[in-house]
């Protein structure tokens, strides 16, 4: 899915304390709001998981260090683990890696696309390679939804990724059906590192034997670049949800039967929904997706966006409004609005009333727009996706390094 202070506290005495230490606290569900890899809900206090789920938040000279971008320097993506093992690489011109994938079920919109177009400013900026997988079994087993939606689902995904331009020398998509000849392998050797109670300490009990089978895959996901290139820091930008996936990745990596490090995590907040505070998804039915027009979005900003204004244009203009709950306030300061000093002149005039509610949404509508597209025009200029795909598959050595790498024998 995508940052270390110097306070992490795992157990280093052995790799079987390592995992242990990491396998805790995976989840949350407080009183006011609920984190997991398969919910998340209410207005999520983002210092509490820090601590719930150990992660460490990111310095400021660790910000410093990566490329100039604003989910980072806004404090977006803002904690994770083992940062500088990551940033030491890509400062020397070493060898390093990033990992973050989608699960194609449907359309993606704004609240996907965002980390992978950081993953391409760090490629840009450093020569990162980039791994990306598409989980479309896990999303089988765990929508209802068959294997021809997941199919159309996963065609699409992969024409907005393409779209995206990341160097097809430094990129491997990994699609898990697809893929099977390598990805079942080594995810059914990892499996054995998994226990059954870490698995329900992680997840629960899980609805089917496919999806408690799926954090090998997912482990699978985050160690193949090490495995294909050999072992060097590997980062995975994920939101905080998605953070559980990496630990148990990490705790298989400890146990030292493989020739990797333990992957490190950077760790993000949720891009909100138009309604307000909340992760967004599909299935609100107010997402703005990477195919929407100019019109469709500012539809759905003006009706929906959540207004941190007041009641009336007399009141806003005598007390201002409040752009820290504004959505498309928080749309521009997330990703939208690249001027930092411009970002901050529309808070000023926001809160002294000079800018009202409906302006304020017109600023994200034209941003948007523009983003989109820039990101439309090169996803209608691909050709065939099958034959846009091939630079970027996993080619038949490093399929075979893979497996050899992991110890797994091949006919």
């Amino acid at each position: 899915m995508p940052a270390n202070d110097d306070s992490t506290a795992e157990s280093t005495a052995t790799a079987e304390s390592t995992a242990t230490a990491e396998s805790t606290a995976m989840t949350t569900d407080d009183d006011d709001f609920t984190v997991t890899p398969y919910e998340v809900s209410g207005d999520v206090d983002y210092d509490a998981l820090l601590e719930q789920f150990g992660a460490d938040r990111l310095t400021r000279e660790q910000v410093r260090q990566f490329p100039d971008h604003p989910l980072l320097g806004r404090g977006i993506y803002y904690a994770g683990r083992d940062v500088d093992d990551y940033l030491a690489a890509s400062e020397a011109g070493d060898r390093h890696s990033i990992v973050t994938g989608v699960g194609p079920s449907g359309p993606m919109h704004l609240g996907h696309a965002l980390v992978f177009y950081l993953a391409k400013t760090l490629q840009d900026a450093t020569g990162a390679t980039v791994y990306i997988p598409l989980s479309d079994d896990e999303k089988y087993l765990s929508k209802d939804l068959t294997f021809e939606e997941i199919g159309e689902a996963t065609t699409e995904n992969l024409r907005d990724l393409l779209a995206v331009g990341f160097d097809p020398e430094r990129t491997r998509f990994v699609l898990d059906t697809a893929d099977a000849d390598v990805v079942y392998p080594l995810a059914a050797t990892f499996a054995k590192d998994v226990t059954q109670n870490q698995l329900e300490a992680v997840y629960g009990r899980p609805d089917n034997v496919g999806l408690g089978f799926y954090p090998a895959v997912q482990t699978t996901h985050l160690l193949l670049p090490q495995l294909v290139h050999g072992a060097h820091p590997t980062l995975v930008p994920v939101a905080v949800d998605q953070d559980p996936h990496v630990r148990v990745s990490r705790d298989v990596a400890a146990k030292a039967r493989y020739p990797v490090a333990k992957p490190g995590a950077l760790l993000g907040k949720f891009l909100p929904t138009l309604s307000g505070p909340g992760k967004m998804s599909s299935s609100e039915g107010e997402a703005i997706y990477l195919t929407d027009d100019a019109e469709t979005v500012k539809e759905k900003i003006l009706a929906h966006a959540y207004s941190g204004g007041r009641d009336s244009v007399d009141e806003h203009r005598e007390r201002g409004g409040d752009p820290s709950v504004d959505v498309a306030f928080q749309y521009l300061r997330y990703f939208f609005e690249r001027d930092d000093d411009r970002l901050e002149e529309l808070a000023k005039q926001y809160r002294r009333g000079e800018l009202l509610s409906g302006e304020m949404k017109l600023e994200a509508v034209d941003a948007i727009a523009e983003f989109l597209a820039a990101h439309q025009r090169r996803r209608d200029a691909l050709g065939d996706v099958r034959e846009e795909l091939e630079p970027y598959r996993l080619t038949s050595e490093e399929r075979e390094r893979a497996l050899e790498a992991a110890g797994v024998p091949q006919l």
